[in-house]
């Protein structure tokens, strides 16, 4: 019986054969990662997370806490928006405080409530990512800078919904009085 090599060197006999087949076995053997001789599989290692989901919720948690101090646009155009209706809902016989009042009254109100939205929204997103290891994985603690920028989050948050609850409240720079 005549069959090529692997070479396509020309027919072979049946010892050439086995031995070129042996070869083969011996290289593939040389190339095959190492198994246990006791029988047992390897056991793949569970995966860990990486921890990327909890690092982005901690830095959205610092954003917002960043926007709850400036306002940011949306408390921009709400405050635009409260101004515009202030000045069109109040005659020209109003009196000066009731203009003062419905011109920029409502649209520091609506900076404030703004403001006070996005602190309680970065101080709910920092605690979730700061109480998300008590939830997870035992044993798998979490990264100390997700901690750090979480808990910026949180403070930040702190900071603007007083700062907002003062400012709603005419606490901080109130309405001047019209007489």
């Amino acid at each position: 019986m005549a069959t090529k090599t692997a070479e396509g060197a020309g027919p072979e006999t049946g010892a050439q054969h086995d031995e070129t087949v042996a070869e083969t076995a011996v290289t593939e053997e040389a190339q095959a990662p190492e198994q246990p001789e006791t029988g047992e599989e390897t056991v793949a290692e569970p995966r860990r997370a990486s921890g990327v989901g909890q690092g982005a919720g901690a830095v959205v948690s610092a954003a917002l806490g960043l926007v709850s101090l400036n306002g940011g646009w949306v408390g921009t155009v709400a405050s635009a928006r409260a101004q515009l209706m202030g000045q069109l809902k109040t005659s020209s016989q109003a009196g000066v405080a009731q203009q003062i009042k419905a011109v920029y009254g409502d649209a520091w109100h609506a900076t404030a409530l703004w403001a006070g939205l996005f602190a309680v929204a970065a101080l709910v997103v920092g605690v979730a990512v700061l109480a998300r290891p008590a939830f997870g994985a035992p044993g798998r603690p979490q990264a100390p800078w997700i901690k750090s920028v979480a808990w910026g989050g949180v403070a930040l948050g702190v900071i603007g919904l007083l700062l907002a609850a003062l400012k709603y409240s005419d606490a901080l720079l109130g309405l001047p009085s019209a007489g």
